[in-house]
């Protein structure tokens, strides 16, 4: 409930204390634009100014017409599959 301790589980705030890119190979991130936590919650504009400060790559792709369900998951799971298995390949 104390809203001040967020910051240490906020990825936008953890990102915007780094000094350099944590992750040089990139992070992906697909967003639902018809997410109905995007307005209240999820805020993908702050983290992608958080990696711009840093100098962080951020792929963040954005989707009319997928929510936070199951079918926007299965999607793009591929996708994120793939980013992985580069990134650590």
């Amino acid at each position: 409930q104390d809203e001040s301790t967020w910051g240490a589980h906020d990825a936008s705030v953890l990102m915007g204390q780094q000094t350099s890119a944590p992750y040089p190979q990139g992070i992906l991130i697909d967003q639902g634009l018809a997410d109905k936590f995007l307005a209240t919650q999820l805020h993908p504009h702050l983290f992608e100014s958080a990696c711009a400060q840093v100098g962080q790559p951020l792929t963040l792709r954005r989707h009319a017409g997928y929510d936070h369900g199951y079918y926007f998951i299965q999607t793009f799971l591929a996708d994120h599959l793939q980013h992985h298995a580069t990134s650590l390949g």
